[in-house]
């Protein structure tokens, strides 16, 4: 058995598991690769996990383009959800368009209003959450488990992919010709809003084109925070 067949037949374990003993449960995707093979697990195993997208207002086109693709070849249409305008409305009012290359304190405010907030509405009333996040992403995700108890939130946070390599992400989208955004191809491993994100140089950290102008261990944007703090939230044994 091969490392990749080993770790999605884990993967496709935790992910069954999730759909029989956390219902409701939903799968927070950001439509980028990691997300695609979980879409993919989840919509081919028919498993009763709601996928859902933040559709902030500053995505790229190509990531909006992944709901089409998504819809197109799974016949399943991903829930939207958007942040409040009148908060939007207030923060463009009060600090300008693209505040949030002024500190990390603007940043985050815009993230709060376009995905933090939005994220609590699309997590109410569910028992469990999953995410793409891996181990391998970045600084601020080295400690990451399978499985975690998400106490900001109330419930279980799932990062079924934790232990996967980037390699692995693209060993199984190119064996299960998985759909994928466009902008990997040019050279984003990481995806995010439009004014925020970009392509990355060779040897740069996979999250280097995330909030470039920030330090790296600052750049989070609060979707997997707790209380505001880069910490851990507790393990829990799978």
């Amino acid at each position: 058995m091969s490392d990749l067949t080993s770790l999605v037949a884990a993967t496709n374990a935790t992910l069954a598991r999730i759909g029989a003993e956390f219902t409701p449960a939903v799968f927070a995707s950001s439509l980028a690769a990691e997300d695609m093979v979980l879409t993919d697990l989840i919509l081919k195993a028919k498993l009763p996990i709601g996928i859902f997208s933040l559709e902030t207002g500053r995505l790229h086109p190509e990531t909006l383009a992944m709901l089409d693709k998504v819809k197109d070849t799974y016949g399943y249409e991903i829930a939207l959800y958007r942040p409040q305008p009148e908060a939007v409305e207030a923060y463009v009012a009060q600090n300008g368009l693209n505040a949030f290359y002024d500190s990390v304190e603007m940043r985050r405010e815009c993230c709060r209003i376009r995905k933090v907030e939005p994220l609590g509405r699309a997590l109410a009333g569910n028992k469990a959450w999953v995410t793409g996040q891996r181990r391998a992403q970045s600084a601020t995700r080295a400690e990451l488990h399978v499985q975690e108890d998400d106490a900001a939130h109330g419930m279980i946070k799932f990062n079924p992919l934790a232990d996967w390599s980037e390699q692995d992400v693209w060993d199984y989208i190119r064996a299960n010709n998985v759909p994928y955004n466009a902008l990997h191809d040019q050279g984003y491993p990481s995806i995010g809003c439009a004014p925020c994100t970009r392509a990355i140089e060779p040897g740069e950290d996979v999250r280097a084109g995330r909030w470039w102008w920030e330090n790296p261990d600052s750049k989070e944007c609060g979707l997997h925070l707790v209380d505001g703090k880069l910490v851990r939230i507790k393990s829990v044994a799978a």
